[in-house]
């Protein structure tokens, strides 16, 4: 962004009029699995806790290959956009036999649609036969989880200023890696100068698998394996305790808070309030599809909001916050401060704009901001991504979208039929 502020406008390809409108910073997404879309809302797991739920919906991720990868990102990336979303990170933690190149496949949806993307190279490598809950063919061995991390980050990270890929490493969840693979995977991220990011502490179950597996709490291991730094971000983060909090504070760790999908699996409520206190960086996720089913950072913007009030009394949980959340805690998360989440000169410019007129907006007269979280649901107006209309006037630009929702339609009725007996 060159410019900011009152006066004339500076030469552009065009002008938008945001006359009546709140702009805001794009919105940024740091957590996500765009391919369960292909299974959202599937109903033998609609009402499972985490590890029975995983347990029902690994057979039908089975099947994923290159093309439902990248019809399942094209779809779930528009989705984002219509929400005012204009960064999305994703872990992609499936890789199974035989499926592909499946990162490439993401990145190419973004780049069509015009998303600015953190893919992440997310791995599993503990399947049933070893004590993990995955299936025997949709994880990896160590050394090709290594060499295939290595070769996507040479091929797709971009490290300048106002990059649109950057690729992270993301081994999935403490109960579906080695421990060595943790170790191996933050000594590679130092050495390609590149970012972190787990499944951590999400509800009791994965607090008791810490304590029965490695003796110690989740904050603990994730010490102990070299996970505890600023180049670290982490989804979820429902069951820390106070101490833990500092300690992930201190060491500037970020956290992707995903209120939807922790309450649609009963996971808890993340203590968002005091991570915030202590210096973590806390970001907003939509989650996966099959869980949060929505993918909506505005509507995890206003969940959080209210859930803050819930756990930490009323004057906690103020749209003010989520917005930051949503905005600057997730470049913070990014390790992009400065240059995503915010609208000053510098930054890359991203914009969301929203329409405040309507029988829904009546009245609000005093906090435009306040009123914009609790007066939804609401779309953008517009989202723009690098100088590119994304949507506009609250419908997708891109004159893809029919075709790619009918080839979505066919990819999950096959996912999901593959589950059937036969």
């Amino acid at each position: 962004m060159s410019a900011i502020g009152t006066g004339a406008a500076p030469a552009a390809r065009e002008l938008i009029d945001a006359g009546g409108c709140l702009v805001t910073p794009g919105l940024v997404n740091v957590h996500h699995h765009l391919f369960q879309n292909l299974t959202r809302a599937y109903g033998p797991m609609t009402n499972s806790a985490l590890f029975g739920w995983l347990r029902t919906l690994y057979p039908l991720w089975r099947s994923l290959n290159e093309e439902s990868a990248h019809v399942s990102a094209w779809v779930g990336l528009a989705e984002l956009a219509l929400s005012g979303c204009t960064t999305s990170s994703d872990h992609l933690y499936i890789h199974p036999l035989g499926g592909g190149d499946l990162l490439s496949a993401e990145i190419a949806a973004a780049r069509d649609i015009g998303m600015r993307f953190h893919p992440t190279y997310g791995s599993m490598s503990l399947s049933e036969k070893d004590g993990g809950l995955p299936p025997d063919d949709v994880v990896q061995e160590h050394d090709e989880i290594l060499s295939a991390s290595e070769r996507v980050i040479s091929q797709h990270h971009d490290r300048s200023h106002g990059a649109m890929v950057r690729v992270a490493l993301a081994p999935c969840s403490p109960f579906s890696v080695t421990k060595q693979l943790m170790v191996d995977s933050a000594h590679l991220a130092a050495r390609l100068d590149v970012r972190l990011h787990t499944h951590f502490a999400e509800n009791d179950e994965d607090d008791a698998f810490s304590l029965a597996t490695f003796g110690c709490r989740p904050t603990e291991y994730l010490e102990d394996v070299g996970w505890v730094h600023d180049r670290v971000w982490l989804a979820h983060c429902v069951k820390p305790n106070d101490d833990e909090i500092a300690r992930l504070g201190a060491a500037g760790v970020g956290v992707a808070h995903c209120p939807s999908s922790n309450m649609i699996l009963s996971s808890g409520i993340a203590p968002v309030v005091k991570l915030r206190s202590a210096g973590v960086h806390v970001g907003l996720g939509v989650d996966g599809s099959s869980s949060a089913d929505s993918a909506s950072l505005w509507l995890e913007a206003r969940q959080a909001m209210l859930l803050a009030k819930l756990s930490s009394g009323a004057a906690a949980g103020t749209a003010r916050m989520a917005l930051e959340c949503a905005t600057r805690g997730g470049a913070g998360c990014l390790g992009r401060l400065g240059e995503i989440g915010e609208l000053s000169v510098g930054s890359v410019g991203d914009v969301a704009v929203w329409s405040l007129d309507g029988p829904q907006f009546a009245g609000v007269i005093d906090d435009p901001i306040e009123g914009w979280l609790r007066c939804g649901p609401t779309s953008a107006k517009h989202t723009i991504v690098h100088g590119r209309v994304l949507v506009r006037n609250h419908q997708l630009v891109s004159g893809k979208l029919n075709d790619m929702l009918g080839a979505h339609e066919r990819l999950a009725r096959a996912m999901q039929r593959s589950a059937l007996p036969l």
